[in-house]
């Protein structure tokens, strides 16, 4: 097994960092704890900026940190915003593989002196001074560039669980608080015949056999796998597959090894998006304001002709069925009358639908449908037709009465749907409306992972006039603090005057820079704000999206 001193990195920074800590590491070796009082000068190569040095030992006390509320404490119990076990994580990557005192550990932390968490990468190495005691010497980069180093280091790190507990090890490639789901990384593991045996983000395709499964380029890149796999025991593999949250394909590059559990072997392996990867031309597909003329226009054809119309929706190549466009229709009881492309589903009750992330698609279409013009959007995760991967769709939907008087509901979707401004005008719009009538009760709701206000990269947040954060899901961490004084990437105080703005005209739309949930890449930001009124209370409500430049 390679060492991370011995692995190669492709970024200079991360290069610098692992030869920070090897660097200090020694110290402590050769120095002992007189080191300690080196990595605390400030702007000493030990302690610059948003680099530095910290030290813990193995009971988890923080013997050396820039931040005087951490050091001479045992921290053992800090966790980040997911709940992910910072210092657990450090400890354990240093020291829970025989032969491998180092490893890396992902978790969101706010940089020295900032308010928004970001996610980290911290390299940690164990090491023993003089005087027999153990240290874990550590630092970290606040980069949203992850290495190939990084995916080989989890992998390794899996493999070696699946060889010590077999099948159980399956559990901890699960826990979103553990070590193995990182940024956009997971551990996936498959039998020698392709069966899924663990995919954490998708655990009702386990057990399935993905061996004919293709990238959005159609190659079949789990049998590339295993054919690597099964002729050299470890490797690289390169396909195209969406980013999360994202409509065009992106070059993911997946690290898989072989693991033994009893006498027969497993693939092991996990994928990153590499910084500049190449993406796939964009396809022009269809926009938000098309899909809903779509949707009205198919309305008015079942408003007349009612169930004469489903032929017309079947034929294949019309304007209503074509590619991953199609129509399906619902009874009030939730009874899916019409589906054109699953006939099969048709008499089903869906009433109950849920998605795999657990949102109740059926309760979210009855109640988009449930305001005085009948219509509003769905997003939830969805297989294409004839594919078995759940991807964002984004639907509208749309309540008509057939011929006979009898109410339905349609609906058509589109998959990784770029976000468009009327979606966040029609999320932000609903919550509003939801607030107004609740109040503070409904911002459980709003915080809710699983319901209608919290998808793809897009939350609601609710704002104080005081600049009070009172709702934000991507940063429950927020909730309580006054952000009156907050500054975007370019130094506009865009809560202050998001505010303003929504006092004065009742709602605007905003251009500012902020960070993608989860991510470190600065990004611009189209923000939608707008004033709500609860009895005597005043809200400000808004949610946001991310444009592809």
């Amino acid at each position: 097994m390679l060492t991370h001193s011995e692995q190669s990195y492709e970024y200079e920074e991360t290069r610098e960092l692992v030869a920070l800590v090897n660097d200090a590491a020694e110290s402590v070796r050769s120095k002992g704890e007189a080191a300690f009082s080196d990595f605390r000068v400030s702007g000493s190569r030990w302690r610059r900026e948003e680099t530095y040095v910290f030290v813990l030992d193995p009971e988890g006390n923080m013997l050396v940190h820039p931040d005087p509320e951490l050091e001479g404490r045992n921290v053992l119990e800090l966790k980040d915003i997911n709940g992910k076990p910072i210092i657990q994580g450090l400890i354990d990557a240093a020291t829970a593989v025989p032969d491998k005192p180092e490893g890396w550990y992902h978790y969101q932390w706010p940089v020295p002196g900032g308010l928004l968490p970001r996610w980290k990468s911290t390299y940690a190495r164990l090491a023993t001074a003089p005087s027999g005691k153990r240290y874990i010497i550590s630092s970290g980069m606040y980069n949203d560039r992850m290495e190939k180093s990084f995916a080989v280091d989890a992998v390794q790190n899996a493999a070696e669980q699946i060889e010590r507990h077999g099948a159980a090890a399956f559990k901890l490639f699960h826990d979103p608080a553990g070590p193995f789901i990182a940024k956009d990384e997971y551990i996936f593991v498959f039998d020698r015949n392709g069966v899924n045996l663990a995919l954490p983000p998708f655990p009702n395709l386990e057990g399935r056999s993905f061996l004919d499964w293709k990238d959005t380029q159609g190659r079949q890149f789990i049998r590339e796998m295993l054919e690597i796999v099964r002729t050299q025991g470890s490797g690289w593999v390169d396909y195209m597959w969406p980013k999360p949250g994202e409509s065009i394909a992106t070059q993911k590059s997946a690290y898989v090894t072989k693991a033994q559990i009893g006498d027969q072997w497993v693939m092991v392996g996990s994928g990153v998006y590499l910084a500049d990867a190449p993406k796939a031309a964009p396809v022009k597909a269809m926009t938000a304001a098309e899909l809903m003329e779509l949707v009205r226009e198919g309305a008015a054809v079942f408003e007349m002709q009612g169930e004469q119309a489903y032929p017309e929706f079947r034929k294949q190549g019309s304007k209503w069925l074509h590619d991953d466009i199609y129509f399906f229709a619902w009874a009030m009881d939730g009874t899916q009358v019409f589906h054109a492309a699953n006939p099969e589903g048709e008499g089903e009750n869906m009433h109950g639908v849920k998605d795999i992330l657990g949102r109740p698609v059926g309760w979210m279409i009855f109640n988009a449908v449930s305001n005085p013009s009948g219509e509003g959007w769905i997003h939830y995760m969805h297989p294409k037709p004839r594919n078995i991967f759940p991807i964002w769709k984004s639907t509208f939907l749309k309540r008509v009465n057939f011929p006979s008087g009898t109410p339905h509901i349609i609906g058509c979707g589109i998959y990784n749907m770029q976000m468009d401004k009327a979606f966040i005008e029609d999320v932000v719009n609903r919550a509003a409306i939801l607030i107004s009538e609740q109040g503070q009760e409904a911002f459980g709701q709003l915080r809710d992972k699983t319901g209608p206000f919290v998808f793809m990269n897009t939350y609601v947040f609710v704002v104080a006039p005081d600049g009070t954060e009172l709702v934000n899901p991507a940063f429950p961490s927020l909730e309580g603090r006054n952000l009156i004084n907050l500054r975007d990437l370019k130094e506009h105080a865009v809560i202050e005057e998001g505010i303003a703005a929504a006092m004065k005209e009742g709602s605007v739309w905003m251009d500012i820079h902020w960070y993608k949930p989860g991510q470190n890449t600065p990004a611009r930001k189209l923000t939608f704000v707008r004033k709500v009124q609860s009895g005597a209370d005043v809200y400000i409500v808004g949610s946001g999206l991310y444009p592809e430049e």
